[in-house]
């Protein structure tokens, strides 16, 4: 567009906008204000609603020019466009490369840190390493987007045509969003609002929530077409009745406006009333079928040419464009020239429409044949100037379904590529229209089960119905489908769906010759029929995993799988410590995990790493689980997987802070676990866990009240999980609800969870006491049946032989025993906790030791016991025991301490 021309149709736009213009101003100001100044740096979100052509650019223009010119504000700007909607992070590029561009490869990998690798390729300044967990990726930009924020000028983040953002971009911009009034960065968005996509409804709730309305941009008055007639042809030229019909014949639209006014200037019309009934024809010209006619005006190569930019959309090569309409570069350039000039396309070295509106009339006049061969054509032309296969991929997805092995494999190269960047929907969509193709029957299989693969992450669901289809054709490869049952199973797994997880891994597995994929498959169905809280052979099913695996010396990871099975099914049936142990350490090389059982290999995924680390918690080898759960965080971290792998990292490090006595640091790591978790969606298993281990600790802390908000935050209640949780679900419903008094009600909590434990000879005394907590809850009405329990929890903790489980069992027996066999009870409770690194439960165990000494009339004993519990307890951050201590001891120095560790 020229120069006036375009600063006519900006003027345009801004008539009767100041308030707007005044709000962003302001906004600008606060953004960019200075500590010496008194003024704090306040960042916020600006939302443009309105029409196509009512001035949303405009507005969003003169922004730019204010942050950067009165204000010297970063400014990343992007562009939402129609026809790239399927380009993933099409919009985060556009933000974000003009600021790395002038950087070093060296001074961009200091700013991203250790997100270079994950956020890079998404950005596009470097090569992917393989698939990229999409939350992982996020998490990389925010990490950019606030350090360009935090360490430089403040940013202004300006994103123009958000309903046609990309699915990838979109859901970042939204996630961060929350975020913008922490920092010095300020995004004012526009969009069209009933073209809003349905891909990102979270968007919606943005947009649609109390903390940014949007500004609704409206036509404007007849007095302001009015003005602008008079700007365009001379202060008191023009009579009301021309600037009348102008106004009703664009509908004070203010592109369309000028658009209308500019043609009656091209025409020579005299801005008077005998002019007014030819505004209707030359406004008809301005768009829809009215442009297409002007553009067939302009002769064959032209329209050729502007149909060959609609299809390659934004940031138009005009050397590209002139290849594919089939002309030389001088011939293009000449198209291109003439186009400029008739206002349908402007710029020079890349070409873009003038208007949305243009670019939309323009693609929808192409008949339908003619679209999709120009598309092909396009795919193959962006493929040879080496822009790959996946920006091909948007072009290869608008082409005919025609039985092209060759458009097949480029597809599934292009799914590759996507996913290399965390964009499993756009691989996703790449493989559908693949099979529409359809593909060759032999390869159907496969790309069935990459298809599975490109939604793992995303949709549980449709990754079972995948590989489900998978699994039933003839032409997989025999390493594919035990691949494919083992992710198949996973998936079910993660989805709580158990039962069918272990169900398919045994199917599979009987069809599966000897070998290392049958014992896969084999480990597999051990390991999810041993984490069903309702399994219904569990002791059968334990004979088997001991005849199997008992003899194996971990020679293979086949091996080890099956020995970390052995060794959490031992653990949570109570067995010996000291032979869990054994299986753990043949289950592990050198006292680590093997490269094929690390926490981020696909082949057995991070369950395995996961029990291994279960086991050390439980028997009492804390800072060894601590430090395989910090290796989790990192590995998780490095590799990008910032969904379910990370909460669950964060919910057992969480864990092993819990059973140190840090009592603080579990609380706000397992907090952050769940977090982590609930941005996956509701009902997840890990979900479970999280919400169990932060009550559990609340409880530990003496936070009651806190304990049961977290338990109707995350709806805990029945039914519960299927899965096997730590600490048990049931047995921790009940102790939570003994803490409130609800003792009837504990009662037949704990009763229905022994019920559940008991038939399937599951004995661990600290993953499950619900005999102890029972033996405390009965014991006023039936103290011999309490002993009865207590005694039992007693015999499984020292058959399991852990300090830490047998000192527990002593302490929570002492409370239903006579008063002397308690002061004995907790004389040993106290000596294996010191040997126990469960700091918690050692100050617990002399507190109650000092409140039985103190009953009994050794006034002296009790206090040193009262003291050394209590200051224990105050550097846990056991608030409860530090109340009971203060109130036997009012003298007692046990002040809160920041955790150890």
């Amino acid at each position: 567009m020229p120069g006036p021309q375009r600063e006519q149709n900006a003027a345009a736009a801004l008539f009767e906008r100041e308030l707007e213009l005044d709000t962003a101003e302001k906004a600008v100001r606060r953004l960019c204000g200075h500590v010496s100044e008194g003024r704090s740096r306040l960042g916020g979100l600006l939302l443009y609603s309105g029409e196509a052509g009512l001035g949303k650019t405009s507005l969003l223009t003169e922004l730019r020019r204010i942050a950067t010119e009165t204000e010297r504000c970063t400014v990343l700007f992007a562009r939402g466009s129609e026809s790239s909607r399927s380009v993933p992070f099409n919009v985060v590029r556009q933000l974000l490369q003009p600021a790395l561009a002038p950087m070093t490869t060296v001074a961009r990998q200091d700013l991203l840190s250790g997100w270079y690798d994950i956020a890079g390729p998404a950005l596009g300044i470097s090569p992917p390493s393989g698939p990229q967990d999409p939350q992982g990726v996020r998490d990389g930009l925010d990490w950019l987007v606030t350090q360009l924020a935090m360490k430089g000028d403040p940013v202004v983040v300006i994103i123009d045509d958000v309903h046609w953002s990309d699915a990838e971009s979109l859901a970042w911009l939204t996630s961060y969003a929350v975020r913008l009034r922490e920092m010095p960065l300020l995004v004012a968005l526009a969009f069209r609002p009933h073209e809003l996509p349905d891909h990102t409804p979270a968007f919606r709730e943005l947009i649609d929530g109390r903390s940014a309305r949007p500004v609704e941009l409206r036509a404007l008055t007849p007095d302001a077409v009015a003005g602008l007639v008079e700007s365009a042809f001379g202060e008191g030229t023009a009579d009301g009745q021309f600037c009348r019909e102008v106004w009703a014949v664009t509908g004070g639209n203010p592109y369309e406006a000028v658009e209308l006014i500019a043609k009656a200037r091209e025409r020579d019309l005299k801005p008077l009333e005998e002019s007014a009934a030819l505004l209707r024809e030359l406004g008809a010209a301005a768009r829809g079928s009215g442009l297409v006619a002007r553009l067939d005006g302009l002769g064959n190569a032209v329209t050729r040419f502007a149909f060959a930019a609609a299809v390659l959309g934004t940031e138009i090569s005009p050397v590209l464009a002139a290849n594919l309409a089939g002309m030389g570069p001088a011939q293009g350039a000449d198209c291109a020239d003439k186009l400029r000039k008739a206002r349908i396309l402007t710029g020079v070295t890349q070409l873009e429409f003038v208007h949305p509106l243009i670019a939309t009339a323009v693609y929808s006049a192409i008949p339908a044949a003619t679209r999709t061969a120009m598309h092909g054509q396009a795919a193959w032309s962006v493929s040879e100037a080496g822009q790959g296969a996946a920006v091909a991929s948007r072009h290869l997805l608008e082409v005919h379904p025609d039985h092209d092995p060759e458009l097949v494999e480029q597809l599934r190269t292009a799914s590759r590529e996507h996913l290399a960047v965390g964009a499993p929907d756009a691989a996703r969509r790449c493989l559908e229209r693949a099979l529409r193709e359809p593909p060759p029957e032999e390869e159907r299989a496969s790309l069935l089960y990459e298809l599975a693969c490109s939604t793992l992450l995303t949709s549980p669901s449709t990754t079972i119905n995948h590989l489900k289809s998978a699994l039933a054709l003839p032409h997989l490869t025999e390493e594919l489908r035990v691949d494919a049952t083992y992710r198949l199973s996973q998936v079910y797994a993660h989805n709580n769906q158990l039962k069918e997880a272990a169900e398919v891994i045994s199917v599979q597995a009987e069809r599966t010759p000897p070998g290392a994929g049958r014992m896969r498959l084999q480990a597999a169905h051990y390991l999810w029929k041993g984490i069903q809280s309702e399994e219904v052979d569990a002791p059968a099913r334990s004979r088997r995993i001991s005849e199997l695996a008992d003899h194996l010396q971990g020679r293979d990871d086949a091996e080890r799988a099956l020995l970390a099975i052995r060794a959490f099914d031992g653990l949570i049936r109570g067995e010996d410590a000291v032979q869990v142990l054994d299986r753990i350490d043949r289950a592990m090389v050198d006292g680590r995990l093997s490269d094929g059982m690390s926490w981020t290999n696909t082949e057995w995924g991070f369950e395995l790493p996961s029990i291994v680390g279960i086991c050390l918690l439980y028997t009492d080898r804390l800072d060894r689980a601590k430090e395989l759960f910090e290796e989790a965080i990192r590995a998780f971290e490095i590799s990008g997987w910032s969904g379910i792998h990370l909460a669950f990292a964060h919910d057992f490090l969480g864990y092993a802070h819990r059973r140190l006595g840090q009592l603080d640091e579990a609380e706000k790591l397992v907090r952050e676990g769940l977090r982590l978790a609930y941005r996956l969606g509701p009902g997840l298993p890990i979900q479970w866990d999280g919400t169990c281990m932060l009550i559990d600790t609340l409880l530990a802390r003496g936070d009651v009240e806190e304990a049961q908000v977290v338990a109707e935050e995350n709806g805990f209640r029945p039914p519960y999980t299927p899965a096997v949780v730590l600490p048990d679900a049931m047995c921790l419903a009940g102790r939570l609800m003994l803490a409130q008094g609800r003792r009837k009600e504990a009662i037949v909590e704990l009763e229905a969870a022994g019920r559940r434990l008991e038939e399937r000879g599951r004995h661990n005394t600290v993953w499950a006491p619900w005999a102890l907590d029972l033996a405390v809850a009965v014991a006023p009405d039936d103290p011999e049946r309490a002993r009865t329990l207590a005694g039992q929890a007693v015999r499984h903790a020292a058959r399991f032989g852990a300090d830490s489980a047998l000192g527990e069992a002593l302490r929570m027996a002492a409370k239903v025993v006579e008063p002397q066999d308690a002061l004995k009870m907790l004389d040993q409770s106290v000596g294996h906790l010191r040997k126990s690194p469960c700091r918690y439960e050692l100050a617990a165990a002399l507190v109650d030791h000092g409140v039985a000494l103190d009953a009994a009339g050794r006034t002296a004993e009790a206090e040193e016991r009262l003291r050394e519990g209590g200051e224990i307890a105050a550097v846990c951050g056991a608030r409860g025991l530090v109340r009971t201590v203060r109130a036997l001891l009012p003298d007692a120095v046990c002040e809160e301490t920041e955790p150890a560790g």
